[in-house]
């Protein structure tokens, strides 16, 4: 999903990421544990309401650790795997399941993958 840039749903302001000193947030970058970004409509981060309802630093949403098996994040993409859950989509869009549908996938996939 990298690189992706979707709608999501959000159920309040809370789960707000910010850091006592700038070594956590570093480190995380280095460690490519910053998951999730709230966005503008360009994709850029940004710390704005109402595109980030809680003003999370560098517009962080979600975080994982280094090996990936946890995540932990604000937006709630379990809200809207079916297309009818969106509140709206561009009319080009021909989708049924909705592209958050391949977090999910993307997790059993793992789980069930023998290294």
């Amino acid at each position: 999903m990298e690189n992706s840039v979707l709608g999501v749903w959000i159920a309040h302001g809370e789960g707000r990421f910010t850091f006592r000193n700038n070594n956590v947030l570093q480190k995380l970058k280095e460690n490519h544990c910053l998951a999730i970004k709230y966005t503008d409509d360009h994709g850029n981060p940004t710390e704005c309401y109402p595109l980030n309802p809680n003003g999370s630093t560098e517009g962080i949403a979600g975080i994982c650790s280094v090996d990936g098996r946890h995540l932990a994040m604000m937006p709630h993409p379990e809200r809207c795997t079916r297309m009818w859950q969106w509140p709206w989509t561009p009319n080009d869009w021909k989708y049924t399941i909705s592209p958050w549908q391949r977090i999910f996938d993307n997790a059993y996939t793992w789980c069930v993958t023998e290294d």
